[in-house]
């Protein structure tokens, strides 16, 4: 069914929608938004590498429920799509949320 698989890509399409159509807070153009996707991705890579390692994994997933691609070593790749989804979308809440604060404030 793919249910993980699913859901990462509406998370993902819901976020880059939301920024797109409502937020628009540019943060896709940002040198500083890419960048810290890159930080949260690298410690993504150490943490879920380790809890989804296939030699001993504390989490796993049930193959019908993700695409079983794994990369790198075992993390499932739909991981990092949630991963862009939560990081994005809370970015994204900060962004509105000041612009709403500053106009008060004015």
């Amino acid at each position: 069914m793919l249910e993980y698989t699913l859901g990462t890509l509406l998370a993902m399409l819901i976020v880059v929608l939301a920024e797109l159509l409502w937020a628009r807070t540019g943060i896709f153009t940002r040198l500083q938004y890419w960048l810290a996707l890159a930080i949260m991705f690298f410690f993504q890579v150490l943490v879920d590498g380790w809890l989804t390692k296939l030699s001993a994994p504390i989490v796993s997933y049930h193959p019908e429920q993700f695409s079983g691609i794994r990369f790198p070593w075992d993390i499932p790749i739909e991981d990092f799509g949630f991963g862009f989804a939560l990081i994005t979308a809370s970015l994204i809440v900060w962004e509105v949320i000041g612009r709403r604060d500053s106009r008060r404030a004015s």
